[in-house]
């Protein structure tokens, strides 16, 4: 495990996962939201984007743990994952993260990104057609069936897929690993 892809549905913990696991294997950590959102939630055009995430993985040619699902990045990144580690929630358990993790950040006001100065409101985050709780509902089965079909194609056997299944499997994981990438 060197060049390594946590993915999972919105509030997952993708993020906290990946730079834990960052720390404990002595790898770079690269959020893939802080290379995406500009400033006023305007996206970074596709081409822009490619080119901020190779470099990035580039700079850190001894390996690196990637946080985000970003489909349009997937044959940039399948170039060099050999591990995809899949946050795979319940629906139930990722609803209540998302709204909690709403309901936090529209209070606190914490700037979400370094580079971006992206913030979410209440307005933003239950009242939009935008909104990423509703993302997380449209999009968790979507998830699912994306993850497990990659798991089974043969064109992915390359790769290892971790699949754990609840936040206590995730830490358990991490507890093993022990600056070891070897152990699983």
């Amino acid at each position: 495990m060197k060049f390594i892809n946590v993915v999972g549905t919105s509030a997952s913990g993708k993020t906290t996962f990946a730079r834990q696991l960052a720390k404990k294997l002595g790898l770079i950590h690269i959020e893939m939201d802080d290379l995406f959102w500009l400033d006023n939630w305007q996206e970074t055009p596709d081409d822009e984007f490619f080119s901020k995430l190779q470099n990035r993985m580039d700079q850190a040619s001894s390996g690196w743990i990637l946080d985000g699902n970003y489909s349009r990045t997937q044959d940039l990144k399948l170039r060099y994952i050999d591990t995809i580690i899949w946050l795979d929630y319940s629906f139930s358990f990722n609803l209540y993260r998302s709204i909690k993790r709403a309901i936090t950040r529209a209070v606190t006001q914490k700037k979400l990104w370094p580079n971006s100065n992206n913030r979410e409101s209440f307005k933003s985050s239950f009242l939009s057609k935008d909104s990423i709780i509703l993302w997380m509902i449209s999009h968790h089965a979507k998830n699912r069936k994306k993850y497990l079909a990659m798991m089974e194609n043969p064109e992915y056997q390359h790769i290892r897929f971790i699949q754990l299944t609840s936040p206590r499997e995730a830490a358990e994981f991490l507890n093993k690993m022990n600056g070891s990438p070897k152990y699983y």
